[in-house]
């Protein structure tokens, strides 16, 4: 008999880079084990736009509605299925309601997740609305859950503390899609140093203004910057304009930059990141420049495969060095790329990801 999988996620698929990189790029996999899987999502397209924009109370109002009646429905057929994954919530207010009633239904549950949601984090949009979310239902989750997949060992270790079924999977790379630019020019006449997110994220971009600032008053046209996620953001003294994040541009946007950067604050919500951006940089061979926050000092081997920048000094001096050294870029370049390939690639983690599901539900 065909064992089905029903995936709860907030949005469409391709289009939120945790639901495509901890899941979605496993679908075929999966199906081609013999799985059904579906996808239930509640924000659409269209509802994209009212979600993240500040005020539409009204609007928000009618798609949380929409919202709460298509998560009824999943309930009532989640029997139906024999696995319910759920990915970080399955509903975005402060209860844990839906995930109960997954676990009754007779279905095992997944929880998976990639980020330190059991600490406060809400968008800019969305602030006025902070009071509605309740990020210790996280722990009710995880305990009503019957398998628990985490992106690090941060994330698993608060996991552990209410469910013994934790498993460790880290964010994953399909390295045939994000791959090296064979044609690079290792040798450019202006440097592209490029940092890739979201217009939720892009605060954590903006730590390392000062530090740009410098290099360009230093490099002046030697260099130039480029911004992946946040076609508002603009800064006219780097000469930056941030541009819209593509799904069908995405490689290719990614493949003009040279030396790729992920600061990140020292704080307990950092501290639960994937190291994502950085991945997606060492996968095509862009040598990343990450802030020793969590994962990353896990990812980075410090001058071998990447290096790691805390101070405004570290980072001025690492991204000088990389500047003025193609050789230096290639050659963290292609160690990245071996790091990836064996240790944060969907073909690398697939053994352990085809086998939790195994033991859930043992195929006929």
């Amino acid at each position: 008999m065909v064992k089905k999988i029903l995936f709860i996620a907030s949005h469409r698929p391709c289009r939120n880079p945790g639901q495509r990189f901890r899941f979605e790029q496993y679908l075929d996999k999966l199906r081609q084990e013999g799985y059904q899987c579906e996808l239930s999502y509640i924000i659409s397209e269209q509802d994209d736009a009212v979600f993240y924009a500040p005020g539409m109370l009204f609007r928000k109002l009618l798609m949380g509605l929409k919202a709460f009646f298509h998560r009824l429905r999943d309930v009532r057929r989640a029997r139906q299925y024999d696995i319910v994954f759920v990915f970080r919530e399955a509903f975005f207010i402060g209860s844990a309601f839906f995930e109960k009633r997954f676990a009754s239904s007779g279905a095992k549950v997944v929880f998976d997740f990639d980020d330190a949601i059991w600490h406060f984090d809400v968008s800019e949009g969305n602030r006025s609305l902070g009071w509605l979310k309740r990020p210790s239902k996280t722990a009710e989750i995880i305990g009503i859950s019957d398998a628990v997949i985490a992106g690090n060992r941060y994330l698993a270790d608060y996991a552990l503390k209410f469910n013994s079924q934790v498993q460790i999977i880290p964010t994953t790379i399909d390295t045939a899609y994000h791959k090296p630019v064979s044609e690079r020019n290792w040798n450019p006449e202006v440097v592209c140093i490029g940092w890739t997110g979201s217009h939720t994220t892009v605060k954590h971009f903006r730590i390392i203004e000062p530090v740009l600032l410098k290099l360009r008053q230093k490099y002046g046209d030697r260099i130039r910057f480029k911004l992946i996620g946040d076609a508002s953001y603009s800064r006219e003294d780097l000469g930056l304009r941030g541009m819209a994040w593509k799904l069908d541009s995405e490689v290719s946007d990614l493949a003009d930059i040279d030396i790729g950067i992920m600061p990140l604050p020292d704080d307990e919500w950092a501290k639960g990141k994937c190291g994502f951006k950085g991945l997606q940089y060492m996968a095509m061979e862009i040598p990343a420049v990450m802030s020793p926050v969590g994962v990353n000092t896990e990812i980075i081997s410090h001058g071998v495969n990447g290096f790691l920048a805390e101070t405004e000094r570290e980072w001025e001096e690492v991204l000088s060095s990389l500047i003025e050294s193609h050789e230096l870029r290639r050659r963290i370049g292609i160690e990245a790329r071996k790091v990836i390939e064996a240790r944060f690639s969907v073909n690398a983690h697939w053994p352990a990801y085809r086998d939790l599901f195994r033991g859930l539900v043992p195929r006929d």
